[in-house]
């Protein structure tokens, strides 16, 4: 994930890729290969979207406060363009799609995304350390 610079964003994206395994297990236990798979497309056309959000957020090389806000908008639109897609195009074209699982697993995954708030800054300084084997 080179392309997104925000530290709070690429590790919320990463909470939501992990959760997107976790909602495949739990739900190829509990309701068969297509509701593990349902859960798994759920929970990661919001990844998805997150990461497409966090790319064009990072390539922001403005200091205007017209043109932060032109970028955050921007990326908003993309996002929300690439859900709107990935749902029609999943509800659409995966016959044996299970809805309740799938549209529950997004649901939880754009909660997710919400989190970005509360990563604090210094998990940004611990991730650099550990990377930089400090």
């Amino acid at each position: 994930m080179g392309l997104i610079k925000n530290v709070q964003l690429r590790t919320v994206i990463n909470w939501q890729l992990i959760y997107s395994v976790v909602i495949a297990i739990i739900f190829g236990i509990t309701s068969g290969f297509h509701g593990a798979i349902s859960g798994f497309l759920g929970a990661l056309i919001s990844a998805g979207a997150a990461s497409a959000y966090a790319v064009v957020i990072s390539r922001h090389k403005g200091f205007t406060a017209s043109g932060t806000l032109r970028t955050a908008l921007r990326a908003e639109l993309l996002k929300v363009f690439i859900i709107i897609v990935a749902l029609w195009a999943v509800l659409e074209n995966y016959q044996n799609v299970k809805p309740v699982i799938f549209i529950c697993s997004f649901i939880g995954a754009v909660i997710m995304s919400s989190m970005a708030l509360f990563v604090p800054s210094k998990t940004a300084m611990l991730n650099n350390n550990v990377r930089n084997g400090k």
